[in-house]
């Protein structure tokens, strides 16, 4: 258990009797138990003045440690008589995102509680707020990527697919030191570059493509994520150039925007100007960055909608790109932390225009 990790949700749980949680990764955050329930409820109860129950399926097996109390159910266990007997009628009960509805409409008709409200943010916030741990595994994260990148460009030659490129990555990391990848890589050439979110496919590589590679790993539970684009024989050409240097100024201009304090809204704001004044902010199409941890997509947007202010030891993406399908698909993602006075750029692997020989 970590006790921190608790008091930091509760704190951020005002107005909330009881905290409902059921998003597998927040339990996991929160108590350190890994379970993977499938279609079965699993659930962490957190109230102030009791010690966190985890409801848990007989099906996984899990000795009580200190600090948690587990209430053991059975298919076919009347789920909300189980839950009433921690959870008072007149108490507010906050539940997350990912409670499913064919869960929480049985415990409304119940009577469970007397008021639902969305609890997920005191979980979101507090994920949001790295711990040095976390920073550090994040960092090596970040620099088995970076030398995987290194790697991962060696895979282009003549006559190679994007499926044949993508299919040799998961080894890589495992050579370097990774567990797992930390989403299926996105490997595109030529004109596929111009789809943000490209899957690999049998397009083969021709003399004169861009080839844009957007990966990432995870170290001991950790997520990296970077994005470079490559050309492969020779340079770009004039415009391709342009391109490149007003993605690589936005991703740029836009880290050294950033510390604690300045608005999330506001550093999507310096990189999407840059484009915009560049003659291309109809082709980026997509927020400036997102938050990432033990997931790589966690809650926190680097874009126009999010009006919040960075905090020391949040940790995201910036990664500007421009898509014009005629020309260029270009993308230069960076992870960074914020710190009081500027950030730490996790990523080292250069920004400059590489040519794949």
């Amino acid at each position: 258990m970590n006790v921190n990790r608790i008091k930091n949700v509760l704190n951020k749980a005002q107005g909330i009797d009881a905290l409902l949680i059921s998003d597998p990764i927040a339990i996991y955050y929160i108590c350190g138990k890994k379970v993977e329930p499938g279609e079965r409820f699993l659930g962490l109860l957190l109230k102030r003045e009791t010690k966190p129950v985890l409801f848990l399926n007989i099906l996984f097996p899990m000795e009580e440690t200190e600090g948690l109390q587990i209430a053991k159910y059975a298919d076919g266990d009347d789920l909300c008589e189980l839950l009433s007997r921690y959870i008072r009628k007149d108490e507010v009960l906050g539940v997350d995102k990912t409670l499913q509805a064919r869960f929480l409409l049985p415990m409304q008709r119940y009577g469970l509680a007397k008021e639902y409200v969305d609890g997920s943010l005191p979980v979101d916030l507090s994920r949001s707020i790295k711990e040095e741990g976390e920073l550090e595994l994040l960092r090596k994260s970040s620099l088995i990527n970076d030398a995987a990148m290194a790697e991962f460009k060696k895979l282009i030659h003549e006559g190679v697919s994007e499926k044949e490129v993508a299919e040799q990555i998961p080894a890589i990391y495992k050579k370097l030191g990774a567990q797992d990848f930390s989403f299926g890589a996105i490997v595109a050439f030529g004109k596929n570059t111009a789809d943000p979110h490209h899957m690999p496919d049998d397009t083969i590589v021709k003399e004169g493509d861009a080839v844009l590679f957007d990966v990432g790993c995870i170290y001991n539970g950790y997520c990296s994520d970077m994005t470079r684009t490559f050309f492969y024989k020779h340079g770009p050409n004039e415009e391709q150039k342009k391109i490149y240097d007003l993605v690589r100024k936005a991703n740029e201009e836009a880290e050294a925007s950033i510390k604690a304090g300045v608005r999330l809204c506001d550093i999507d704001k310096v990189a999407r100007d840059i484009i915009t004044e560049g003659g291309y902010g109809k082709y980026f199409t997509h927020r400036l960055g997102h938050f990432i941890g033990i997931e790589v997509h966690e809650y926190g947007d680097v874009s126009a909608a999010f009006k919040d202010p960075v905090q020391e030891h949040n940790v995201f993406s910036i990664e500007p790109g421009i898509y014009d399908p005629e020309t260029l698909g270009c993308r230069i993602e960076d992870l960074v932390i914020v710190t009081k006075d500027g950030c730490e750029v996790m990523n080292h692997y250069p920004h400059d225009i590489e040519i794949i020989d």
